[in-house]
């Protein structure tokens, strides 16, 4: 079975050919990094570190550039409201950003450009555009793209102009031709910091978010190139004004493959400020370890909408240490090279190929930590740790997971069950019942019997 992806342009599901055989060159657009990365910027990340993962796994080499934008109107705002330079901000809030994201589990990618560091390409994209009657110099300083003059506009959403007009909730510029025209260059502000103007032929100013895309994934991929990817919420207007902008500067197909992850919700609700609900990775980080994050985020499929709850991820961090709870039963190493004909190699690999369905791909792990209870065979726990390696599970050393999760190490769990037998034989049953609802809150099962009580790790 050969890889099959949903494409977002075709709106449908179709087999991946790379353009170059064996080479793949994905896009993905990175954060707008002027805070803290929110559990949505994980939940896109995670999607298109798995794909980076499958891909590779596949036989692939891959070369992924991950953006990063550090220019932006919300950057200029932080940063004046913090009294610090635009530089500083980002530069704080990138570390901050690659520290969590480790944390996840999430790969560096090949490259990482900051949009800065693009400007020239920038420029010099716009002014092929200018040449192609695509581009207009407006009367308040700024270069906008005249959406009307691209024939393909729409393509990705499947929308028709009149359609994407009808919608526009954006109050028109008077500098704009057609409410739906986009800034490439904005004309720099005289209360505007210094670091945020750059010298250019249509004056001083700096780049649109949307032209930055384009000039940084043609640089570093070439046009065209194979997938480019992000949040749903980005297919319009960014990924559909990328599309404008790069097709009608070279008169060449953009890129072949589009996908895009589901969006997050939080208790059944949109992810917000205004409703209390909005979640840094840091936060959650502080209550739960980075693999259960990771764990959790790959259960449920990366287009399918994605539920964010305490109560989910107490679920994931169960089920997480069932299967290191195999592997603490019959330890093992990861194979150094993967035999996909083998049986369970088979079934992770069809889920796998099946559009990137890592739930599927899971439920092969579960199948192989039943059969390494029930058999324990080093076999299978051997396989278990293998596949799961691919996804980016189960590679630390099951006894010291298994504790750091609890928090409590054998001994303590001992002292607390000898507590409890202590508080049964004063019949002071409330404090047992409530030294066992202390265990299970650490995930620690008691199981009383004829020969004592024993325990194991939910």
């Amino acid at each position: 079975m050969s890889l099959n992806v949903y494409n977002t342009l075709s709106r449908s599901v179709e087999p991946f050919h790379p353009l170059e055989a064996g080479h793949v060159r994905m896009y993905v657009c990175g954060m707008t990094i002027y805070d803290l990365c929110h559990v949505g910027h994980a939940r896109m990340m995670m999607a298109f570190d798995i794909v980076y993962r499958w891909l590779r796994a596949s036989g692939y080499r891959v070369t992924y550039v991950r953006t990063i934008t550090d220019i932006d109107d919300k950057i200029i705002r932080r940063a004046l409201e913090r009294g610090v330079s635009i530089r500083a901000l980002t530069d704080e809030m990138i570390a901050a950003m690659r520290e969590d994201i480790s944390r996840l589990g999430i790969e560096v990618p090949t490259h990482e450009p900051r949009a800065t560091e693009y400007v020239p390409q920038m420029l010099d994209l716009i002014a092929r555009l200018e040449q192609r009657g695509l581009a207009y110099r407006a009367s308040n300083g700024d270069v906008n793209y005249a959406v009307r003059r691209f024939a393909g506009y729409g393509k990705l959403s499947g929308k028709s102009l009149d359609e994407l007009r009808a919608g526009e909730r954006v109050a028109v510029a008077d500098a704009k031709e057609d409410p739906l025209d986009f800034v490439l260059w904005k004309g720099a502000k005289p209360d505007e910091p210094e670091d945020a103007k750059y010298p250019g032929p249509f004056g001083v100013g700096r780049p649109g978010w949307h032209i930055e895309c384009s000039a940084m994934s043609c640089a570093l991929l070439g046009e065209p190139f194979d997938i480019h990817g992000g949040g749903m919420d980005l297919q319009f207007p960014h990924h559909e004004n990328e599309i404008a902008q790069s097709e009608g500067a070279s008169g060449r197909p953009f890129v072949r493959y589009w996908l895009h992850n589901g969006f997050l919700n939080v208790d059944d609700e949109k992810m917000s400020k205004s409703l209390g609900n909005f979640f840094t990775i840091r936060d959650v980080l502080g209550r739960y370890d980075g693999e259960t994050v990771r764990f959790f985020m790959l259960r449920t499929h990366y287009r399918s909408p994605f539920n964010f709850s305490d109560a989910n991820l107490d679920d994931a961090r169960s089920a997480l240490r069932r299967l290191y709870g195999a592997l603490e039963t019959v330890p093992a190493q990861a194979m150094a090279v993967i035999d996909w004909t083998h049986a369970a190699a088979a079934r992770f690999r069809a889920a796998m190929d099946d559009d990137f369905n890592t739930p599927g791909a899971v439920a092969v792990l579960f199948e192989l930590a039943a059969e390494v209870h029930r058999s324990r065979s080093p076999e299978a726990a051997a396989w278990l740790r293998t596949l799961a390696g691919v996804l980016g599970l189960l590679q630390q050393e099951a006894r010291a997971f298994l504790q750091a999760g609890t928090g409590l190490s054998e001994q303590q769990v001992a002292e607390r069950i000898a507590a409890r037998v202590q508080a049964k034989q004063a019949r002071d049953y409330a404090l047992a019942d409530s030294i066992r609802a202390e265990l299970a809150a650490q995930g620690i099962e008691l199981k009383d019997g004829p020969q004592g009580t024993t325990w194991v790790r939910a």
